[in-house]
């Protein structure tokens, strides 16, 4: 399957109903020399976690803060349910919840004073302080002075700071840095939650295990442009090698050797090694995320 380019791919997947549309996004910081966005296109659909993707610097956050309307003068079109940023007054942030990659919460006061004081800011019925701190694991330090959380603990309670007011839309940036393996993969399975809820997720990360676990679509920014949108497996069959590598010993020695896929079953070479007793671990040589962003954009994820 062929990958379809950015504004291909933007074209065909646009509906009208689109949570986020964007078209020819373009924005540059005063006094830079290069734009940061270089004409963007891409539309969200309900209820999908759409995954941008790319090296420190690509565009992401950028991207993320025009969405949110922290940065104007941008040109093109950015419509969130609907109705362009620029047009949004404060009521945009009754629908939308932000998780900014670097914490930034008041260090004087306990976790559960932090989200008590945020959700005081929403005008609707908002989920109660110690229920979300339950759910990141942070109950027990409901209590304590966020100044003495670590790293991990300020990033679970900036991730459900966004979910005090129930949003219909969640910004993600970076969600699980700085998280240990078991707590990232409960970060990515309140996601999930939210998303079987019906809750759209904008994710931009770097880590493309994260991506891959999450995402429906995801999307390649390098130097403020988008060459590639398209489902994880999409691209990973599209740039991957239908061939299977064994492994196996042979009269106690390691061996190694590579098939073709489509002629596995009249392979001899293959049948031996099936007979052989010997066989210890068979691979599939699929394409990892990370091997077709390299291979798409020629840059490296750092």
């Amino acid at each position: 399957m062929p990958t379809a380019s950015a504004d291909e791919t933007s074209d065909r997947s646009a509906p009208s109903d689109a949570v986020v549309a964007v078209g020819d996004l373009r924005y540059a910081y005063p006094g830079g020399d290069e734009p940061a966005l270089g004409g963007v296109s891409f539309a969200i659909e309900p209820g999908e976690v759409f995954g941008f993707l790319g090296p420190s610097g690509a565009g992401k956050s950028t991207t993320q803060k025009v969405l949110t309307g922290l940065l104007d003068g941008y040109e093109g079109s950015v419509a969130l349910f609907g109705r362009e940023v620029a047009d949004w007054g404060g009521d945009l942030y009754q629908r939308v919840g932000i998780s900014a990659e670097s914490p930034n919460h008041y260090l004087k006061l306990t976790g559960r004073e932090n989200l008590a004081l945020f959700a005081s800011l929403y005008g609707g019925e908002t989920a109660d302080p110690v229920e979300l701190l339950e759910l990141v694991g942070l109950a027990e330090a409901a209590d304590r002075r966020v100044g003495e959380y670590s790293k991990g603990m300020k990033m679970r309670l900036n991730f459900v700071r966004a979910l005090v007011h129930d949003p219909d839309l969640l910004v993600l940036d970076e969600p699980t840095t700085g998280l240990d393996p078991s707590n990232a993969r409960l970060i990515r399975d309140l996601i999930r939650e939210r998303q079987a809820d019906g809750t759209t997720v904008f994710l931009t990360t770097h880590d493309m295990t994260v991506a891959d676990d999450l995402c429906d679509r995801v999307a390649f920014m390098v130097d403020g442009c988008l060459p590639v949108i398209d489902a994880p497996a999409d691209l990973k069959r599209a740039h991957g090698k239908l061939r299977v590598r064994v492994e196996y010993s042979e009269n106690g020695q390691a061996q190694t050797a590579t098939f073709e896929m489509a002629t596995l079953a009249e392979d001899d070479a293959f049948a031996d090694v099936l007979a052989g007793g010997g066989l210890e671990r068979v691979h599939s040589e699929e394409a990892t995320l990370e091997d077709v962003f390299i291979e798409v954009t020629g840059r490296e994820l750092a």
